[in-house]
């Protein structure tokens, strides 16, 4: 369970490898990352996206195959090759009109540290580095990519009356 008032939260932001997809990564022949997603995540985001919740992915990584996942689930903010994420963060933050107590951050590792700082509800998935863990409010009992994001979207989600409230949620 979250140690954090959930009734605030109003956005999401997610890093890629390590968070939304395992942190071990199948190369290609061509030397690319090929990225798994979790479904169950997916429902989630999609599902937030519907009841009006702020998401962005903010990953360092790069590839069609990231914007494609991430925008077919109704996703807007998709920032890839992101080498400093928390310029990023502020600027969405600023431009939604979040408050930091506002913002649920979910990081895996160093480059993801700044952006926790920086959010009220900071969180991590189990696999972490011990530095995103020290640093997060909350660690979920689930690892990257494999429904960790599904966790905190859903208990925010069920405590603010948004999870399997109507019969939108029956669908994709």
């Amino acid at each position: 369970m979250v140690e954090y008032d959930l009734k605030k939260i109003k956005a999401f932001a997610f890093d890629v490898d390590g968070v939304l997809s395992p942190s071990t990564i199948p190369l290609g022949e061509d030397g690319y990352p090929r990225r798994m997603a979790n479904v169950k995540d997916g429902y989630a985001l999609q599902l937030a996206v519907k009841k009006g919740y702020k998401i962005a992915i903010i990953s360092g990584g790069k590839g069609e195959p990231i914007y494609k996942r991430f925008s077919s689930l109704g996703i807007k903010e998709i920032h890839l090759n992101a080498s400093k994420k928390l310029p990023i963060l502020k600027d969405w933050m600023e431009r939604e009109g979040l408050q930091p107590e506002e913002v649920v951050f979910m990081g895996d590792d160093i480059p993801d540290l700044p952006c926790m700082r920086n959010v009220g509800l900071p969180c991590a998935p189990y696999d972490a580095c011990w530095e995103a863990k020290e640093t997060a409010i909350y660690i979920s009992k689930f690892s990257g990519g494999y429904g960790c994001a599904r966790d905190i979207l859903e208990q925010v989600m069920k405590v603010q009356d948004n999870w399997l409230t109507d019969a939108e949620a029956f669908g994709w």
